[in-house]
């Protein structure tokens, strides 16, 4: 399995680089991650999660792959497919289930502290900073 891959300010990896096989991907860990959480799941076929809650920890859940309904402590269950996204506040219960024969893969971020705001900077001594369309 290939290592990620870090410079001065940066770390790329693959997913199937973190781990292998069902369970998490320690993305906030072996991407060296600081400012909020973020893990990678690997669901099984018809694998359900246990009914969990977080102390101060706002989640948003998105669909890498697969299938899944969300079900929330109020007895609603919602379906998720590739693309698919859920925001949960830190008290509300939540239970993940992968409704297919194939496994789900999902990235959770986390997080606690509210948003910074845009505060992206154009790079103007740099001509390669500029959107442009790339050429094949």
């Amino acid at each position: 399995m290939a290592e990620p891959r870090s410079g001065e300010g940066y770390a790329v990896a693959q997913l199937g680089e973190l781990g292998e096989g069902p369970g998490f991907r320690k993305i906030r860990r072996d991407l060296g991650v600081e400012a909020f959480g973020v893990n990678a799941i690997v669901l099984p076929g018809r694998y359900e999660t246990n009914l969990h809650y977080h102390d101060e920890q706002e989640e948003l859940y998105f669909v890498h792959s697969g299938e899944i309904e969300i079900e929330f402590g109020d007895g609603s269950v919602h379906e998720l497919g590739p693309g698919g996204l859920a925001r949960v506040s830190a008290s509300t219960h939540r239970r993940l289930r992968n409704t297919s024969e194939q496994e789900a893969v999902l990235v959770v971020v986390g997080g606690k502290g509210g948003y910074v705001g845009r505060d992206g900077q154009m790079v103007d001594d740099d001509p390669s900073s500029r959107a442009q369309p790339i050429d094949d």
